[in-house]
């Protein structure tokens, strides 16, 4: 199956998840903000771990920049819930468990995991404009430094 790919230029897809507090968020709710959207494996790996400790201890200077960081899991939202107090995430982390976000984003599909084909979640990072469009599209991110070159892309110290 061939996954979208969304390119700068495209139109966000809309979307209404539930948040960790089980709380709908839609991506219209948001217009107006510049918004980094991420979607990640599985809340509490240690490469999860690290990509969104990396977004938490970015948040301020994304923040003052004008975005707002969302991250976007299969995971359910207690266990979402679990990951954000943990790791004290003070962004909206979203479950998706049946992946229909992640595919309409491109962030599910094929992968070579250890060698071995298989269909799974993405790592991905898309920054969307005030208007919801598509200014930067990451595929296949590494977690480790993925958020530091995010920002110098974005210029932001």
């Amino acid at each position: 199956m061939t996954a979208t790919h969304l390119d700068a230029g495209s139109p966000a897809p809309d979307f209404t998840l539930l948040d960790q507090d089980g709380k709908s968020v839609s991506l219209g709710d948001l217009r107006g903000s510049k918004v980094v959207l991420y979607f990640y494996p599985a809340a509490m790996t240690p490469g999860c771990t690290t990509e969104a400790c990396d977004f938490r201890d970015s948040l301020a200077s994304l923040a003052g920049a004008g975005y707002r960081v969302i991250g976007i899991s299969r995971d359910e939202p207690a266990k979402l819930a679990q990951f954000a107090e943990r790791d004290g995430l003070a962004f909206p982390l979203l479950s998706d468990p049946d992946a229909s976000v992640h595919r309409a984003y491109g962030a599910w599909g094929e992968k070579n995991n250890y060698g071995k084909i298989i269909e799974g979640v993405i790592r991905s990072t898309f920054v969307l404009d005030e208007q919801g469009v598509v200014t930067l599209a990451k595929y296949n991110v590494k977690a480790t430094g993925h958020v530091a070159r995010l920002r110098r892309e974005l210029g932001i110290d």
